[in-house]
């Protein structure tokens, strides 16, 4: 997750406080892991100074006086960029489920037992995110089908291996 370009998208939705770029960034992208005040309001002046946004004089409030942050024209011009900018596709070729198990061969350790307590943890994970799916909001279930769909794809792999361990350990022992 991009933080510095999260935050840009928001500002150029409408012009924000920290506490609210905070707000809206937890209850939209921070799901289980909400952001630090001080990763934004560290992330806005490193944005302040390099002229991608500007900052508000400040303004009473309730509380401690806010500044107010607006996107400016390189700002705006850098998110667009990142907008368009197809993710790259994941994962890469190199995991650490396939390092754990490679390790585990070469030092002559039991890696279908890792490959089997593995496979318990993502099934623990996909009841959390099958219960989310099923109670939580639109934006939940959609995080949830997206984690989902990626511990699947490591289940299928696990499952492959566990079946080549043999080979895989006569190649890596080789």
């Amino acid at each position: 997750m991009s933080v510095p370009l999260t935050l840009l998208g928001l500002l150029e939705r409408e012009p924000s406080h920290g506490y609210d770029l905070k707000r809206d960034y937890d209850a939209l992208f921070g799901r289980g892991k909400p952001l630090p005040y001080g990763q934004v309001y560290a992330t806005l002046g490193r944005l302040a100074r390099d002229g991608k946004v500007v900052a508000g004089e400040a303004e009473p409030g309730d509380g401690p006086e806010r500044k107010r942050y607006v996107i400016t024209d390189t700002g705006a011009t850098e998110f667009e960029d990142w907008l368009r900018e197809p993710v790259a596709p994941e994962p890469n070729l190199q995991s650490v489920l396939f390092t754990k198990v490679v390790l585990a061969l070469m030092l002559g350790r039991d890696a279908e037992q890792y490959l089997d307590g593995q496979r318990a943890a993502h099934l623990r994970r996909m009841r959390e995110l099958t219960e989310l799916r099923r109670t939580g909001a639109l934006v939940d279930a959609l995080l949830a089908d997206h984690g989902l769909f990626h511990l699947e794809a490591d289940l299928r792999w696990i499952d492959l291996t566990t079946a080549r361990l043999d080979a895989l350990a006569a190649e890596v022992r080789a």
